[in-house]
């Protein structure tokens, strides 16, 4: 299934990837220059009306850290992630916390989610 790129979602995406969190500084550090099993991962990717955390095309997979700033958004969060599920993407959530904490964890359970997915 064709994923739409929101053009008009450009310049916010940009903005957002200007102002990391710290998790998602960390987490990129790991994901970036195909480091996670050779996969090209993009960060802040405008999906549908939706922008992302990460995004691996060839795995239809997103990845969304969870922060302070989805507290109290769980539920239209999960809406969200329903939508673009209907779309053949998977996800991939983690906490904030566990990022910063326990990253090795965190990307331990990446890679077990690519090798039991990968096509």
């Amino acid at each position: 299934m064709k994923i739409y790129y929101n053009h008009n979602l450009k310049e916010f995406s940009r903005k957002l990837r200007n102002e990391s969190t710290l998790s998602e500084v960390l987490l990129w550090n790991e994901l970036k220059a195909r480091k996670m099993k050779g996969y090209q991962f993009m960060r802040q990717k405008p999906i549908e009306n939706y922008i992302v955390d990460f995004y691996c095309s060839k795995l239809n997979l997103v990845i969304e850290i969870d922060g302070d700033s989805h507290i109290g958004k769980e539920v239209a969060d999960m809406a969200r992630q329903t939508e673009m599920e209907t779309l053949g993407l998977k996800f991939l959530r983690f906490d904030d916390h566990d990022v910063k904490s326990k990253m090795k964890e965190v990307l331990l359970s990446i890679e077990n989610w690519i090798i039991e997915n990968q096509k």
